[in-house]
This record gives C-alpha cells, sequence and structure tokens, in this order.
C-alpha cells in the first residue's frame, strides 16, 4: 500500500471519523487535535466528546504534536474552511516534500475567493493536493454505515492510491481528475442548504423544498462549468449527491440553521460566538463574488448572502425569487 501512514489534523466528528475510516482501511493512523481533552479521552478510553455515544472501534493515535501527525505518507487536512491557510502554514515547516495533503473542508476563502485546493496549492507548494468530498455525515460514518465519497486529485494515479488507501467496509470512495468540480459542489452545496431549511422552518411544503434543490443544483453547475468543471462530477456523489443530503436532512448543520432563520431565529444570535460553525454562513457572499467574476447568475445565492447580511426579509427573499421574470428551463 503506497499511503501506509496517515495522519489527520482536526480532531472534531469529521476528522475522527475519517481517522477511523483510516484505520478501518488498515492503515496506522495518527490524529491531532488541539484540545488536550480531545487527545486524552481517545487515548485513555476509545471515545471523544466529538462523537459522544460512539467507541472508537479501531487504534487511533491521538496528538497534540502537529508535527508528529504530519509525519506520515498522506496528510488529510480536516479544519473549517476559513482556517486552511494558517494551518497549512503551521503545517509547512514538518510535511515532507511530496506528501500528499487532501482537503477535507467545504467552502471558499473569504478576501480572495479561491477554491481552498488553490490555497493550499500556494501555502504547501511541495505538495500533491487532493480532495475528499462528498454525502457523508460524521456520525453515520463513525458508525460505520455504508458512505460513498468522491477523492480527487490533478494527478489520476494519486486520486486512485488515495481512494485505495481509504477504501473500507463502510466507505467505498471513487477516484477523480476534476479538483474544481468536487470542489464547488461541496462549497455551493452548503449555501444551497440554508435556504431549503428556511422552507422546512416556514412551512412551505415538500414541492418548493424539490424545487428548491433543483434550481440550486442548476446554479452551481452554471457556476462550475464556467470554471472548467465537467458535468459527470456535478450530477456525481460530490455534486448533486452531497446536496441532497445536505439539503434534505436537519443533521446537516447548514439546514438546520435555515429551519431556525424560518422560524423567525435572528442570524446574528444563530451566527454569535460560542455557536456551532455554518459553514454556508461564510460561504454564501464568496460564492456570489466567484459568480459575478465569471458572470455567472446565481439568483439563489444572492438572496441568501442578501439575508444573511439582513439585507432582505425571509419573506422579501421568497418574493424576490418567485417573481423572477419567466424563461425556459436549461
Amino acid at each position: 500500500m503506497r499511503f501506509q501512514r496517515i495522519g489527520v489534523v482536526g480532531g472534531g466528528s469529521w476528522g475522527t471519523a475519517l481517522a477511523l475510516v483510516a484505520a478501518r482501511a488498515g492503515r496506522d493512523v495518527s490524529l491531532y487535535a488541539r484540545d488536550a481533552e480531545t487527545v486524552s479521552s481517545i487515548n485513555a478510553s476509545r471515545q471523544t466528546p466529538r462523537l459522544p455515544g460512539i467507541t472508537l472501534d479501531r487504534p487511533i493515535k491521538a496528538t497534540g504534536d502537529l508535527a508528529q501527525a504530519v509525519d506520515a505518507d498522506a496528510v488529510l487536512l480536516v479544519t473549517p474552511a476559513q482556517t486552511t491557510r494558517a494551518l497549512a502554514g503551521q503545517m509547512a515547516p514538518f510535511l515532507r516534500a511530496g506528501t500528499p495533503v487532501v482537503l477535507c473542508a467545504k467552502g471558499l476563502e473569504h478576501g480572495s475567493g479561491k477554491l481552498l485546493g488553490d490555497v493550499l496549492a500556494e501555502t504547501l507548494p511541495g505538495a500533491p493536493v487532493a480532495v475528499l468530498s462528498g454525502p457523508s455525515f460524521a456520525s453515520d460514518v463513525a458508525r460505520g454505515l455504508p458512505t460513498a465519497v468522491t477523492v480527487a486529485a490533478g494527478d489520476a494515479d494519486l486520486a486512485d492510491d488515495l481512494a485505495r488507501a481509504l477504501a473500507c467496509d463502510s466507505l467505498r470512495p471513487y477516484s477523480s481528475t476534476d479538483l474544481v468540480g468536487v470542489q464547488i459542489g461541496g462549497a455551493l452545496k452548503n449555501v444551497l442548504a440554508i435556504p431549503c431549511g428556511v422552507i422546512v422552518g416556514r412551512g412551505l411544503g415538500a414541492s418548493a423544498q424539490a424545487a428548491l434543490i433543483a434550481r440550486g443544483f442548476a446554479e452551481l453547475s452554471r457556476l462550475a462549468k464556467a470554471m472548467g468543471a465537467q458535468s459527470e462530477t456535478l450530477s456525481g456523489l460530490s455534486g448533486l449527491g452531497d446536496l441532497v443530503l445536505t439539503a434534505s436532512s436537519p443533521q446537516s448543520r447548514n439546514m438546520a440553521f435555515g429551519i431556525e432563520v424560518g422560524r423567525g431565529g435572528s442570524v446574528a444570535e444563530l451566527t454569535a460566538p460560542g455557536t456551532k460553525l455554518v459553514e454556508g454562513v461564510h460561504t454564501a457572499p464568496v460564492a456570489v463574488e466567484l459568480g459575478r467574476r465569471e458572470g455567472v447568475e446565481l439568483p439563489i445565492c444572492e438572496v441568501v448572502a442578501s439575508v444573511l447580511a439582513d439585507e432582505l426579509s425571509v419573506d422579501d427573499a421568497l418574493q424576490t425569487l418567485m417573481s423572477r421574470p419567466l424563461k425556459r428551463e436549461i
């Protein structure tokens, strides 16, 4: 096996779940977490406060030493999207040249509007960049429920080898070379899950939810294709598959956030310090700017960004979408 030693940077629920997957696949796994309690709990009792009720069924070495975690054959970077540049910079002094870094966050960088894979390429120029994405909840993956994801890299052999390294009885990774399509699908599905949650919270019905998913997918596809993505990627696991999951289950933080907004919750209160991170909130305005830069119309993302910025009410946002000029479906 080309990648026997796997380092996972990020001790949250998703990072721990992916560490479990790699261990189930027979890999030697080191998991970096900043929280000393998480490190101690995993090493002492095979449990973590990040995944309550789940006992880790494979040996994973937790550590608070970043250098130790990235001393591996491949590294999974599983931290929030907006920390990508900073964490990659911290990893740089310890990462051996040629070690692949697999991005497992979903989003776009604030300020630059760049894909996170491009941020990694800038910050870690000696590291081949890959991306893991697809319809997957951390709790499902940690429990060993059947899940399929996409692993993309610019080099097809690298993507194939990484997929083989992570494959186990409960996780089926499909390889791809479409880094752009996989990243755009992962980023925009978080934004689109928010209005789907609003629809549920407002009691607007399943028909409206289905329509929004379909039209949201059209937006996602337009932007991704403008940036060079492949249609097959967008209709696959990391595009349509991830959108359907995130926009239809309150297990999704983005949809759960939207439900609360639909019920009349304050965006300011729901995003206050100490609340759970909702990636779609951060991605929405960046996606709108990216669409404008690419000359792509993103009406749903635009009204989501306006609602989040308190520039538009939920009712006005709905009216804006429903009163748009009629057009042919393309």
